[in-house]
């Protein structure tokens, strides 16, 4: 995440402790008035030669290099105030008139959240633009587009700044780019899409939106997070995401390679996770990251990290040896322990007195830190070019309405069968369903500083009706009700003696048993108010910890159970407490399910039977629902089901048999198995959770203003179609995205309707430079004016290795009028079509046929040609060289590990497992092999032939060597192998290995 603060007092240091993302933070400097001349003075004085103010210190002159001035100002820090800017909170300089800077500002999707360096680190949210959610940016396939958004965001970020330079900061924790490989992931609304082209062109527009165009100067400086591998909550502080060099070379490098080439981004976030058995936080980001462009980066840990790296990870027995490591492997920012700075200050002194870390490893990292600063304007006597942005440009108008336009962009309409899209305004609308007459917010949003809700949208266009089909019920026990305070809320007792308005509860399901309650009393949800008791108070499900969740568990003898369900019943620290009691006086406590007030549910009124009945009013029947953003997976919860909400599913069901005549909105953020739906209801148009927007962009586009062009940028599988654990990692051998899989999906990657239609003619690849241009003619077919989404993809026909089963190699959002035509143009590199040689460590383009794809969508190609491509063969591998153990080519169960604490990654296995290296040529034959290995004991090694059950050529006897980093040799002849021969290497013990070698 991106969270430093401890909002929820203890409870949230644990939090910490097991890691929330990132947190905001940084404040920037009080500057040096700018000097001016006052309007009265004459004309003979501004006749005159210019005058320059010479500033007290070289550093304050912008008309001196960067360098130089970085140079001036790090000269003149002593020690003490360098080490204590590697934190997150960087103090005041006073003696040279510096402010405090505080890294990262949450903004995602708009400006979010900060944390409060006046106010113990309390997160203090935005009040402004709200876009739509990260993967409905990228839904849109419209970089130009979503620069604009970008350019908005880095506006708004400074109209905070120049409001509470303390508070909010001008280093954006944004974008969110790692590869949406896996559906469950809890925070897949972050991310833009399962392919890594998509990823790097939407994120390198939302960046290079935010910097500005200035070639010295940043109006905002955006990070990507989070580096590396990371795609699951699920202990994601203590797993390991094993990366072998094909899926860690063609897939994630690449989602955070292109923006950074591009100058788009002004650093990265490391990840809490592990990869290859190393954390993240001290995985050399200078052989990566900093080699993939020429700009300086400033690098920032997630918060809590760090402490991990000696908490729960237990990599390093000091924080001195964990603090050496970042700054080494190169990350210059601890986003840890809150606003206290003491901790990293002790820890990096310690280290510098140990040894550990020398005087120029702290020179480089602030050095780095300075050249951001200065590139922020913080140092100019103006602030620089975008200095003088002040507050009033956060929710303006030109914004609002970029908000309306991008969220009718991002929309994709999933079906529309009998055209019963778009509406009529003469049609009569029933506006139904728990997300009709609401707009949600997340964890990563703003605060809507206003709502235009699905019914307000549609409402003024028609007349409507609605309905939010859910139960109002009561819960009564011993002849009392549940009873709910006014106003702003009250704790709940048992105690009403009738079901009147303060005994009434409207009940939504989010699936999974999982229900929130919101009170009719005062329109506010209950949820556990101090830890203890239950209050209606709650404007939305919100908070680190959702406590605004419940389960009514049905009993047998017909009576039901309250349970509490907030996130944090996970932990172990929260008990078995989790049934809602009430004592004789009628106050509610938390109990065992045994010792729980028994209640009757009194249904008041049925959510189902009202919507059905509105729906039969009415001529068309428009159903919204969805996802609670805290609730259906989020930062720390991944779900395990991608099923609609078993009471919304009915409810869908139920309107479509009243009123065939049904649309359905479906307003989340990740693919969702909705495969009864998309067989029974005619139209179904999905969308992100959009911001205040919301209802006006649905308008526009269930009414026709806005003809729907969004695409979806993740496959969408069918109900009951197998998913691999969500811990492996490996997209080729699981087969899983666009990319390797093989099944028939729900919708596919890149799939999206429109009310008009397409042709496809003419489609040329043509020889061109380094590669071939590749043209087709698009024409509007149809009677409405509409964007086309057309990509581009290519398969290869022969390989070495497992090809995928096509590839995006670019794509073009057009807009044409009814009959128009426009021959859409690619250029598609050679160099593009690389992959992995695992065998000599390098991309190598292979000489092939490859198809070349170009539809609107993967699934719906329309023109296909073939084009040879020339290249180099792969020789076939040299197993007298020493290999790396994790070049294999296949396996069976062994993972990547840390070769050492550093650098290097080698193989870790255990009894069974295996690892092959395919096409070895051994003609001349070899007579010995040579392992290099790490074991706490014994065990041994077989070379096999053939497979891993093939025939058997030696076994190399593997002792204990001391220990996982302690690497010793272990040698065995081996008989009669010679010729090409596919080589297995089967494990008969724990043990790890990092290189193998044959010997003649």
């Amino acid at each position: 995440m991106s969270l430093s603060t401890t909002s929820v007092a203890a409870v949230a240091v644990t939090a910490l402790t097991l890691g929330l993302c990132a947190v905001p933070a940084h404040a920037v400097p009080a500057r040096v008035p700018h000097e001016t001349t006052p309007a009265h003075e004459s004309h003979e004085r501004s006749a005159r030669a210019p005058t320059r103010t010479v500033p007290e210190h070289p550093f304050r002159d912008p008309s001196l290099p960067l360098n130089r001035r970085v140079d001036d100002l790090l000269g003149r820090l002593t020690t003490a105030e360098k080490v204590s800017w590697l934190h997150q909170y960087q103090p005041a300089v006073e003696r040279l008139g510096i402010g405090l800077f505080k890294t990262g500002t949450e903004a995602l999707h708009g400006v979010a959240w900060s944390t409060d360096v006046d106010n113990a680190g309390n997160v203090v949210t935005a009040e402004g633009t709200v876009f739509p959610q990260a993967v409905g940016l990228a839904s849109t396939w419209n970089p130009d587009l979503v620069k604009k958004v970008g350019t908005a965001v880095g506006e708004e970020a400074r109209g905070y700044h120049a409001e509470n330079s303390r508070l909010w900061g001008l280093q954006l924790w944004t974008p969110v780019v790692n590869p949406l490989r896996d559906p469950r992931w809890g925070r897949n609304e972050e991310g833009y899409s399962e392919d890594p082209l998509l990823t790097g062109a939407i994120s390198t527009a939302y960046g290079s939106g935010i910097q500005g165009d200035d070639p010295d100067h940043l109006r905002a400086a955006p990070v990507l997070k989070h580096f590396l591998g990371n795609n699951n909550e699920v202990r994601r502080d203590t797993t390991s995401s094993s990366l072998r060099p094909r899926v860690l070379n063609e897939y994630e490098y690449p989602a955070f390679k292109t923006a950074l080439e591009a100058g788009a981004a002004t650093g990265v976030m490391t990840a809490y996770n592990l990869v290859n058995g190393r954390p993240a936080t001290v995985t050399d980001l200078n052989s990566t990251v900093r080699a993939w462009t020429d700009r300086p980066l400033f690098n920032v840990s997630d918060a809590g990290g760090p402490n991990n790296l000696t908490g729960s990870q237990g990599y390093f027995a000091t924080k001195a040896e964990g603090a050496a490591a970042m700054l080494k492997a190169g990350v210059e920012s601890f986003t840890v322990d809150n606003t206290d700075g003491a901790p990293t200050v002790a820890a990096v002194n310690e280290a510098l007195a140990q040894g550990l870390l020398t005087q120029a490893d702290l020179d480089t990292a602030v050095r780095r830190i300075l050249v951001l600063r200065f590139r922020l304007g913080e140092f100019d006597p103006d602030g620089g070019p975008y200095g003088k942005i002040t507050k009033d440009v956060v929710d303006s108008t030109a914004h609002r309405e970029l908000a309306r336009r991008t969220a009718g962009e991002a929309a994709v309409l999933l079906k529309n069968s009998g055209k019963t899209l778009p509406l009529r305004p003469s049609q009569k609308v029933a506006v139904v369903g728990p997300l009709a007459d609401t707009l949600y917010t997340d964890w990563y949003s703003g605060r809507l500083p206003y709502r235009v809700t699905p019914l307000d949208g549609i409402g003024e266009r028609a007349a409507t009706v609605t309905s939010e089909g859910v139960d109002r019920i009561a819960l009564k026990s011993g002849g009392r009700y549940l009873t709910a305070g006014t106003g702003a809320g009250a704790d709940l007792r048992l105690s009403g003696i009738s079901a009147g308005a303060t005994e009434q509860f409207d009940v939504f399901d989010w699936g999974e048993g999982i229900v929130t309650l919101r009170s009719v009393a005062n329109g506010k949800y209950v949820s556990r108010a101090n830890w203890s008791t239950l209050v209606n108070n709650q404007e939305q499900p919100t908070g680190w910890f959702v406590q605004e969740q419940f389960k009514l568990e049905a009993q047998a003898d017909g009576t039901t159970l309250l349970r509490y369900a907030g996130y944090e019943t996970a932990y172990d620290w929260f008990g078995q407490n989790k049934y809602v009691k009430a004592a004789a006086d009628g106050t509610l406590g938390l109990t065992v399910a045994e010792d729980a007030t028994r209640f009757e549910k009194e249904i008041v009124r049925s959510g189902t039977a009202e919507a059905v009945a509105a729906a039969r009013s009415a001529d068309v029947a428009v159903v919204v629902v969805g996802s609670m953003p805290f609730i259906n997976g989020r930062e720390d919860h991944d779900r395990t089901d991608l099923g609609l909400a078993e009471g919304q599913q009915a409810l869908v069901e139920a309107v479509r048999a009243a009123n065939p005549n049904t649309v359905v909105i479906l307003e989340n953020s990740y693919p969702t198995t909705i495969d009864r739906l998309q067989e029974k209801v005619p139209a179904i148009l999905w969308t992100t959770h959009a911001g205040a927007e919301t209802g006006n962009a649905l308008a526009d586009l269930l009414y026709g203003d806005v003809n729907p062009a969004g695409r979806l940028t993740q496959t969408w599988p069918r109900a009951g179609t197998p998913l691999p654990d969500i811990l492996d990692y490996d997209i080729v051998k699981t087969g899983s995205t666009y990319l390797y899989s093989k099944r028939r999906p729900l919708y596919a990657f890149g799939h999206g309707l429109s009310y008009t239609t397409f042709g496809y003619q003419g489609l040329k690849a043509v020889a061109k430079g380094g590669g071939h241009e590749v043209s087709v003619k698009v024409t509007n077919t149809g009677s409405r004016a509409g964007d086309e989404v057309v990509q581009l993809y290519t398969h290869q026909h022969t390989s070495r290795v497992e090809q995928p089963v096509r590839q995006l190699r670019g794509f073009q959002r057009v807009r044409l009028a009814p009959g128009e035509s426009k021959v859409v143009r690619f250029t598609l590199r050679t160099a593009d079509l690389a992959l992995w040689d695992v065998t000599r460590g390098r991309f190598a383009v292979e000489p092939a046929t490859h198809d070349v794809l170009v539809g609107s969508a993967s699934d719906a190609i329309r023109q296909r040609v073939t084009m040879r491509v020339d290249g180099e063969r792969i020789p076939a591998r040299d197993l007298t060289r020493t290999t790396r153990a994790a070049d294999f080519d296949d396996y069976s169960g062994v993972e990547l590990v840390d070769e050492t604490k550093v650098r290097g990654d080698a193989v870790g296995a255990s009894a069974g497992e295996w690892i092959s290296f395919e096409d070895a040529d051994l003609r001349a034959g070899v007579t010995g092999v040579r392992l290099g290995v790490a074991a706490t004991a014994a065990s041994s090694v077989e070379i096999r032939l053939g497979s891993p059950t093939g025939r058997l050529a030696g076994t190399v006897r593997v002792p204990a060597t001391g220990g996982t980093y302690s690497w010793a040799t272990a040698t065995a002849p081996v008989s009669a192998v010679r010729g090409a021969q596919d080589v297995y290497l089967v494990f008969r013990g724990a043990l790890r290995i990092k290189d193998v070698t044959f010997t003649r």
